[in-house]
C-alpha cells in the first residue's frame, strides 16, 4: 500500500506481523478504554488557526538537557522492538541518529545496549531502566550505560505491576501453551519468519544475557516480567540512582501533580508524563488531560515530557501547545519499524515534520519555543 500518513503503517506491520506480536503492539490493558481515550481525548484538542503572520523560517529544531534535537520528538522505548524487524533496536537507533532525533533503549530489549551503541552514536540514545528485585543487575545497566557513553537515564516508575493485558494472552505472547501458538503464527507469516525469525537471531533479552552470562530466551516474556519487577519500590529506593547517575534524570510514568512534584524534591531532571500507551491502569486519565495540570505544577522545575496517543505531527503540536517540551513517540515509531525497518522509521519521522510545519504554519508561529497554549481555540 502507499504510506502517505504515519497511521498507515499500523496496517503494514499487522500484515507483516505474527498476531502476537502486533498485538503486543496494537494492545492496552484490560477494555483498552485508556489507549482509546490517549487518542480520542488528543484529537479534541482545537487549534487556533490564523492567517496573515509571516511564517518564513520556520525551524523544527529544539534542544533538551544541552543536546540539540532536529525535532521536538524521541523515540520511546519499546520492548523487544528486535522482534519487529531484524535487530531492530539497531534499525531504529540509526534512524533516529540519521534524522537527528534522540532514540531511548529499553532493558527489555533484544539487542543488547553495546551492540546498539557499537553500531550507533551514543550521543543520540538515552537508555531507559526498570525497577526490578535485582538491584544488582540495575546498577550493572547503570554502569554499562556510563562505559558506552549515554548520558540521559530514562527510569519507568509506573511498572510496580504488570497491567492486565488481555490481548497477550490471547494471542500467545503469554500464558502455559505460548511457544507453540506463536510457531503456528510465525508460520502464517513467512516473510517475517525468514528476515526476522531466522535472520534476525540471536531472539533473547540481550541486556539480561549479557548479564548473567547466558542466553536469556522468549519463552515467556511476559511471565518473566511479572516474576523481577517490584513492587515494594518507593521514592527513598531511588535515591542510589539519583546518586550513582551522573547525568540527566527522567522519570516515565507520572500522570498526578503530586507525584511531579515529589519528581522535583526527589531531584529528578525530567519527568514523562504518561500511562504506558494505555498498557497498565485503564481507567487512567489520558496523558492529553493530565499534561496541563503537572505542567501548571511544575512545569517551571523541570522539563516535562509526554507520550501515549501521538499518532501524528499535528499530535505533537497540540502536544507542546498544551505544555510538554518533547514528545516521545511509541507506537508510531514500532509500527514504522514492523513495516519498513530503519527506512520505515526514517520516512515515518519526515511525514511527522511535515505535518507539524503545515500546524506551525496554519497557526501562525514559526519555532518550538512559540508553541503555546496561545495557539489552541
Amino acid at each position: 500500500m502507499i504510506v502517505s500518513s504515519a497511521s498507515d503503517y499500523r496496517k503494514v506491520a499487522q500484515r507483516k506481523l505474527p498476531r502476537f506480536l502486533f498485538d503486543y503492539i496494537d494492545g492496552g490493558a484490560n477494555a483498552e478504554d485508556t489507549l482509546q481515550a490517549n487518542v480520542a481525548d488528543l484529537r479534541a484538542v482545537n487549534l487556533r488557526q490564523r492567517v496573515l503572520k509571516n511564517v518564513t523560517g520556520l525551524s523544527l529544531a529544539t534542544e533538551w538537557f544541552g543536546q540539540p534535537s532536529e525535532l521536538p520528538v524521541i523515540l520511546a522505548p519499546v520492548g523487544l522492538s528486535g522482534m519487529f524487524a531484524r535487530r531492530g533496536e539497531v534499525q531504529a537507533a540509526n534512524a533516529a541518529a540519521k534524522k537527528g532525533v534522540p532514540y531511548v533503549l529499553s532493558t527489555l530489549s533484544v539487542c543488547s545496549l553495546e551492540e546498539v551503541t557499537s553500531q550507533c552514536s551514543a550521543g543520540t540514545i538515552w537508555f531507559q531502566l526498570y525497577v526490578l528485585k535485582d538491584r544488582g543487575f540495575m546498577q550493572s545497566m547503570l554502569e554499562r550505560a556510563q562505559r558506552a557513553g549515554i548520558k540521559k537515564l530514562v527510569f519507568t516508575v509506573d511498572l510496580p505491576v504488570h497491567g492486565s493485558r488481555y490481548r497477550d494472552a490471547h494471542s500467545g505472547l503469554s500464558g502455559p501453551i505460548a511457544k507453540p501458538r506463536r510457531l503456528l503464527q510465525a508460520i502464517a507469516k513467512p516473510g517475517w519468519s525468514f528476515d526476522v525469525g531466522i535472520r534476525g537471531r540471536p531472539h533473547d533479552l540481550g541486556n539480561i544475557s549479557k548479564y548473567l552470562g547466558k542466553a536469556t530466551g522468549l519463552q515467556d516474556y511476559i511471565g518473566w516480567l511479572g516474576k523481577n519487577i517490584d513492587p515494594s519500590i518507593s521514592w527513598s529506593d531511588l535515591e542510589w540512582i539519583r546518586e550513582f547517575w551522573k547525568g540527566p534524570l527522567i522519570l516515565k510514568g507520572i500522570l498526578d501533580p503530586e507525584d511531579a512534584r515529589d519528581a522535583v524534591r526527589f531531584g529528578a531532571n525530567g519527568i514523562i508524563v504518561s500511562n504506558h500507551g494505555g498498557r497498565q491502569l485503564d481507567g487512567a486519565l489520558s496523558t492529553v488531560k493530565a499534561l496541563p495540570p503537572i505542567v501548571d505544577a511544575v512545569g517551571s522545575d523541570l522539563e516535562v515530557f509526554v507520550d501515549s496517543g501521538v499518532r501524528s505531527g499535528l499530535d505533537v503540536v497540540r502536544m507542546l501547545a498544551l505544555g510538554a517540551k518533547g514528545v516521545l513517540l511509541g507506537r508510531a515509531a514500532a509500527y514504522a519499524l514492523a513495516a519498513a525497518g530503519q527506512g520505515g522509521v526514517e520516512n515515518m519521522l519526515e511525514i511527522f515534520a511535515k505535518e507539524m510545519r503545515v500546524a506551525m504554519t496554519l497557526t501562525g508561529v514559526t519555532s518550538i519555543a512559540q508553541i503555546d497554549r496561545r495557539i489552541l481555540a
